[in-house]
């Protein structure tokens, strides 16, 4: 029986024409299990060039995973997905070269295009947003991940965001298959305490890919994460249901909470154990800088959650004081809703042990600027993940990839 496949796509200039990219996000159609995450920056093109480049993008990727696949290819192009379907005629000469392209992708019959509103294909359209962000920076290596793996070393701002380990993925399936079989939203357990943790807006280290842990350079946010802190709390203004704010005592992590704060009428209540890793000699270097001065030193931090950078923190000792600081939250605010302003570590260690993951499972995250992930703990020590990772409303600020 021949595999099936789903590609989400999109493209996006910044100008029509302008600065261009695009994102594909290859799934299997059954498991919705991510087998590719593509993107790549077009130079300066219009919109419709850089979404058809995308759909031939996921397509050429499908086609190497399996060339006897059917594929659904989802698009919020209204355009693409009516020429494509053969109802809408082709007549600039570039797109009708486009088309060709994808089509010769698979023989006639295999793919079938469907189209989706955008907040359904928020996914691909974060891709394109952290290209560009990323090329308008200065960095124009494409994205490329296969099974939730990057295809090169590239560090997030404040920690592994997608770095290789081999071993975390036993480690993380062996947990699975241990982990209690505690069905979460089936039983009266009482008012939980929701952590909506919102990681901060982007620094000039982060977008420089430079590590920025506790002990190091506190630095402020950059223009960009000042816009991507006010997306974030025109967010929350329309959820409406925050109660309290707690933040890192970082710059950053006080910036975007104050941000919030202002708009949401609440006071910050900062809490230490909250703050970042601390990375030691390597803060304020990039991940390619440590690699060639640190080389030994970076293959047993990576090998091992117990092992630190020089002169910094291991993960296990940051794991330790961000839980304490969950139980104060938990015991200060019960059963209410708090957001936690926090870093990629902190947030990371928190979904992993809400949902029982071990602490290796955080190379295995990714977290954009200004994101909301929602924990729930319950008062018998139970607790839940109702989101993780969400950005769409960063669609019109950016979310570069890695920071």
């Amino acid at each position: 029986m021949a595999r099936s496949l789903i590609v989400e796509a999109d493209g996006g200039s910044r100008g029509n024409p302008g600065p261009a990219a695009y994102g594909a996000v290859v799934r299997d159609a059954v498991s919705g299990a991510i087998l590719a995450e593509l993107a790549e920056y077009l130079g300066e093109v219009s919109n419709n060039v850089a979404e058809y480049r995308g759909a031939i993008a996921g397509l050429e990727h499908a086609h190497t995973i399996d060339a006897e696949a059917t594929v659904e290819m989802r698009l919020d192009s209204k355009l693409i997905v009516e020429q494509m379907s053969g109802r809408w005629q082709i007549k600039h000469p570039d797109m009708r070269t486009l088309a060709r392209r994808a089509r010769d992708a698979f023989p006639p019959g295999r793919v079938t295009y469907t189209w989706v509103p955008r907040e359904q294909n928020t996914r691909a359209d974060a891709l394109v947003n952290q290209m560009i962000d990323a090329a308008l920076a200065g960095d124009t290596r494409p994205i490329r991940r296969l099974d939730g793996l990057p295809l090169e070393d590239v560090l997030a701002e404040d920690v592994v965001g997608g770095i290789e380990v081999e071993q975390s993925r036993a480690i993380v399936e062996d947990a699975a298959a241990k982990a209690p079989r505690v069905m979460i939203g089936w039983a009266d357990l009482g008012p939980p305490t929701y952590t909506v943790m919102a990681r901060h807006g982007a620094t000039e280290l982060s977008l420089e890919k430079r590590f920025s842990g506790l002990g190091g350079f506190d630095a402020p946010l950059a223009p960009l994460g000042i816009a991507q802190a006010q997306a974030l709390a025109a967010e929350l203004v329309v959820r409406a249901d925050i109660q309290r704010i707690v933040s890192s005592p970082l710059l950053r992590t006080r910036q975007t909470a104050g941000i919030a704060a202002d708009s949401l009428g609440l006071d910050v209540d900062v809490i230490d154990g909250f703050a970042e890793c601390g990375f030691g000699e390597w803060d304020g270097h990039t991940f390619a800088e440590v690699r060639e001065r640190w080389p030994r030193e970076l293959e047993d931090w990576l090998a091992s959650t117990s092992v630190a950078p020089p002169g910094g923190e291991t993960f296990e000792a940051c794991q330790a004081r961000v839980l304490e600081a969950r139980q104060e939250v938990v015991a200060r605010f019960p059963g209410e809703r708090v957001l936690v302003v926090a870093h990629v570590t902190p947030i990371k260690i928190m979904v992993a042990h809400a949902v029982g993951a071990p602490l290796a499972s955080l190379y295995r995250m990714e977290l954009p600027p200004c994101s909301l992930s929602s924990l729930a703990w319950f008062p018998d020590g139970n607790s839940s993940m109702f989101s993780f990772a969400e950005a769409a409303h960063l669609r019109e600020v950016g979310t570069p990839h890695g920071v």
